[in-house]
């Protein structure tokens, strides 16, 4: 990846409560439902040259929509069967300056199929917080086809067109802890 030179070199492991991994998509074709992955992880660890690796796993299971029948559907077979597959994956091939934000590039895999989907990202900073730990945040949003990852259950309506869109928003809020160890 191309140089993240503001960010101190080292590994950065994902504050979790401090992140939210959400999604939206759009229900019975008039409104959107949101959801979020509830367990995730990542590194990113940075080089003194400033180039950066970045990868995360996400935990299929803990989809949480606030609707436990519509979870349990998702979580299950017609979706992301997180039985079969329980993570998500992200592994990042590239980066890309665009002024103040950048462009990240990786390969995202869900329920076993890899698509390559490029993220558009803001760096927040990085700061040291009151308990001495240094942090760093970045906001970054992607759409992809379900379809294309497998993701192929509907219905069709009565009134026409289908009760689950196919593209989804993914919009990430995260925070990175750097490992002092």
């Amino acid at each position: 990846m191309a140089p993240m030179a503001t960010l101190t070199p080292g590994t950065w492991n994902l504050d979790a409560a401090h992140s939210e991994i959400g999604l939206t998509v759009r229900h019975a074709g008039i409104s959107k439902v949101r959801a979020v992955f509830q367990e995730a992880e990542s590194t990113l660890k940075v080089a003194e040259d400033g180039t950066a690796d970045v990868e995360a796993k996400i935990k299929a299971a803990s989809f949480d929509s606030k609707n436990a029948d519509r979870d349990a559907h998702v979580r299950g077979e017609d979706f992301l069967d997180s039985e079969s597959h329980p993570e998500l994956t992200f592994v990042a091939t590239g980066f890309k300056p665009a002024g103040e934000e950048f462009e990240l590039t990786g390969e995202l895999t869900i329920r076993g199929v890899t698509k390559e989907v490029t993220f558009e990202t803001e760096f927040g900073g990085q700061a040291v917080d009151p308990f001495g730990l240094t942090r760093a945040g970045f906001s970054a949003s992607t759409a992809i086809s379900r379809k294309e990852f497998g993701l192929t259950w509907n219905a069709a309506l009565e009134a026409g067109g289908v009760l689950v869109g196919d593209k989804v928003s993914i919009d990430l809020e995260v925070a990175y802890v750097l490992d002092q160890g």
